[in-house]
């Protein structure tokens, strides 16, 4: 018999691992050269003038004056701006126009308390994280300060956002950094990173979150060393940072562990995703019965349960689809208006900017079929309007 060596499974594992994690850096460094970082396309003078709220032509105007920022002049005359400079923008007229200032600039005011969305499911496949993403990349756009916070170890939302994490976190640079056991614990604004996506910054997520499913238990038994209560720790990180930002979003770990406890004890408002099949129907049923027996026990340890709204949202939707017609009216019928009226649809438009890890606000128009981009963003945007709906409720506004 020949002597050939045959690896372990785990040595098997761990050299798939790092070929794919190489090949993945490659992809990023042929995707977004020369720093191998992601970059936000620019927005036309129309659709800077729409996102903020005036004419095209008072734009011009400002510009021709030399008010505001500057916009880039193409050889052929168009005008275009970044997100930056649209927020710059805001700002701007926000101070011009005192009375309407919160049209231009709709930040938090005093005595609105900030907002932390959390978007759970039990079971993958819900499209939990691209909800996740476009909620915060809708509201960043709109003109909110957005922190998106990573606890999926897999992080998938950070890798989307930017952050490969094998090779651009060290050590702390997640949540677990700021809500650990130990004297390795760490203020949140150290681990909070800017994006490419201006109003958009990022606690991002790896496997270390892992390490406070393990560490928790522990310290449940070992009553000095626990400190504050677990499922008080992500809401008392999230605290030290709750003056730069008017919404958190939270992208959940697919299973109901500490992690998603503690994220939704800090939540002000629930989304969860559905996929409209009998299986995820049948397991979100399930996600439901542990998820109400679990938190009558934080509830009487003294977590804080009270949430401005649940919502029900329904993704990767196929309406023609009879038994999925059926399974959504099921649904409305059950829990009424805590399911959203929008659905999100199943697209090939986000499948395919999601290859190169980018969403549909990313992208030119002209990169995927008009029909099927339009179709697409709608159904994304009416989901997002929403949810910014009940934000404002809770908020007050009108």
């Amino acid at each position: 018999m020949d002597n050939i060596s045959v690896s372990t499974t785990d040595v098997r594992i761990e050299r798939h691992a790092n070929q794919l994690s190489r090949q993945l850096k490659l992809l990023r460094d042929k995707l977004f050269p020369p720093l191998s970082q992601k970059t936000l396309r620019t927005f036309s003078s129309g659709e800077a003038a729409q996102m903020i709220g005036v004419s095209d032509g008072y734009l011009r105007q400002l510009s021709l004056d030399g008010k505001g920022p500057q916009p880039d002049l193409a050889q052929n005359g168009r005008r275009s701006y970044t997100l930056g400079q649209i927020n710059e923008l805001r700002q701007y007229m926000a101070k011009l126009k005192p009375k309407d200032a919160l049209s231009y600039q709709p930040w938090r005011r005093p005595g609105e308390k900030l907002q932390t969305v959390a978007v759970t499911n039990f079971k993958g496949g819900s499209a939990k994280t691209t909800t996740t993403l476009y909620l915060a990349q809708y509201l960043a756009l709109a003109g909110y300060r957005v922190l998106a916070i990573d606890l999926d170890p897999q992080a998938s939302l950070s890798s989307m956002l930017g952050v490969q994490p094998e090779f651009d976190l060290s050590e702390g640079d997640t949540l677990y950094g700021a809500i650990r056991y130990d004297e390795g614990r760490k203020p949140l604004k150290e681990i909070v990173r800017k994006t490419y996506f201006d109003g958009l910054d990022l606690v991002p997520g790896n496997l270390e979150l892992m390490e406070f499913e393990h560490e928790t238990p522990r310290a449940l038994n070992d009553r000095q060393r626990a400190g504050e209560l677990f499922f008080r720790r992500v809401g008392v990180a999230i605290a030290e940072v709750e003056a730069d930002y008017d919404i958190v979003v939270i992208d959940c770990p697919p299973q109901l562990g500490y992690l998603t406890l503690g994220a939704v004890c800090a939540a002000t408002s629930l989304l969860i995703t559905i996929h409209p099949q009998m299986v995820d129907v049948a397991s979100m049923s399930q996600f439901l019965l542990m998820t109400s027996d679990l938190l009558s026990v934080v509830r009487k340890a003294g977590g804080d349960l009270q949430h401005d709204f649940i919502k029900y949202v329904v993704t990767r939707h196929e309406p023609f689809d009879a038994p999925q017609s059926q399974i959504v009216a099921l649904l409305r019928s059950l829990f009424s208006d805590d399911v959203l009226t929008a659905t999100i649809l199943k697209s090939t438009a986000i499948a395919d900017v999601g290859l190169t890890k980018q969403t549909l606000y990313e992208i030119e128009k002209g990169q995927v079929r008009r029909s099927t981009y339009d179709r697409a963003l709608e159904s994304v945007n009416a989901a997002n309007s929403e949810v910014l709906a009940g934000i404002h409720k809770a908020w007050g506004r009108t």
